[in-house]
């Protein structure tokens, strides 16, 4: 079947290379950098392998490397979408990082109806979703099923729109550094949580912002709360879990054998990309799944 429309997105979804590659999403790596000994050094956020990943985290680990992210800018966006248009692209659907977290939809908005009055004929309709990392790789996932069913880029922009807010969040940072230095939490109670270990529990509201909605004290306590709130309103029929990692599999498998167990689903589990990961530093943990609810009404 003839593909109706091209899915587009930027790194920030963290989808594997090869899921890239083999359905054939059109993908704009963002940059990001490492500071060490006054040296800093840019790279792309396009890993093409588990290494690579596990690399990263470990140089985190060392707090004399300080890493620093930047949003894609207009440019980056002008290049992307006129390559496409350039290769005859009509309709496409993009996504971005959530606006609650950056500019990237504005921009990419702007990037778009700029390049479409030099080829009249491309159509891009740029998705908010109201997430980032696999929260946003799931609405990619599901665009990617709307385009390969037949559907128009517009019943697959309503569709993936539709489920934005019924996507639930659990993100349990480890390093409370990595949170403080993003803006998530002031440095005097990073500080001071870092020391009694208390684990924020962080999710999306409905703005697509990050926000405060528990704190624990301990892995086993964050773990606990995410199982419990499993257990108060789990998966609804699509039956699409997610956990992701920064080089933490241990936590990551035993979330995965409790959706297994308690629900009989195989979740989809992968390590965060470097983008979102610089935000949340090693050994942090993220649940998220499609609910009947709307996110945070349970």
């Amino acid at each position: 079947m003839e593909e109706r429309f091209i899915v587009s997105t930027d790194s920030t979804c963290d989808l594997y290379h090869d899921y890239v590659t083999e359905h054939r999403v059109a993908y704009v790596p963002l940059t990001f950098t490492l500071e060490e000994n006054g040296t800093i050094t840019e790279y792309l956020d396009a890993f093409t392998e588990y290494g690579q990943y596990v690399e990263f985290y470990n140089k985190l680990r060392n707090p004399k490397i300080k890493p620093k992210t930047a949003m894609l800018n207009y440019e980056a966006h002008v290049s992307h979408f006129t390559s496409l248009a350039e290769q005859g692209a009509e309709d496409v659907l993009h996504f971005t990082i959530s606006s609650g977290l950056a500019r990237t939809h504005e921009v990419a908005e702007q990037a778009a109806a700029d390049v479409k009055k030099l080829y009249p004929k491309l159509n891009v309709m740029v998705v908010d979703p109201l997430t980032a990392t696999v929260g946003q790789g799931l609405l990619v996932r599901y665009a990617v099923e709307c385009r390969d069913k037949g559907m128009s880029v517009r019943e697959a922009y309503d569709y993936v729109m539709g489920l934005r807010l019924h996507i639930q969040h659990f993100v349990v940072a480890d390093d409370l550094g990595f949170l403080a230095r993003g803006g998530r939490l002031s440095p005097a109670v990073a500080a001071i949580g870092s020391v009694i270990g208390i684990k924020p529990i962080l999710s999306f509201d409905k703005e697509g912002k990050l926000v405060n909605i528990a704190k624990v004290r301990g892995v086993k306590k964050a773990i606990s709360f995410i199982k419990n709130k499993l257990e108060t309103e789990g998966p609804d029929e699509h039956g699409y879990v997610f956990i992701v990692h920064t080089d933490n599999e241990p936590v990551a498998e035993e979330l995965a054998e409790f959706v297994r167990s308690k629900f009989g689903l195989e979740p989809h589990v992968q390590i965060m990309g470097p983008t979102i990961g610089s935000h949340v530093g090693p050994n942090a943990f993220a649940l998220g799944y499609l609910s009947k609810s709307e996110r945070n009404e349970f």
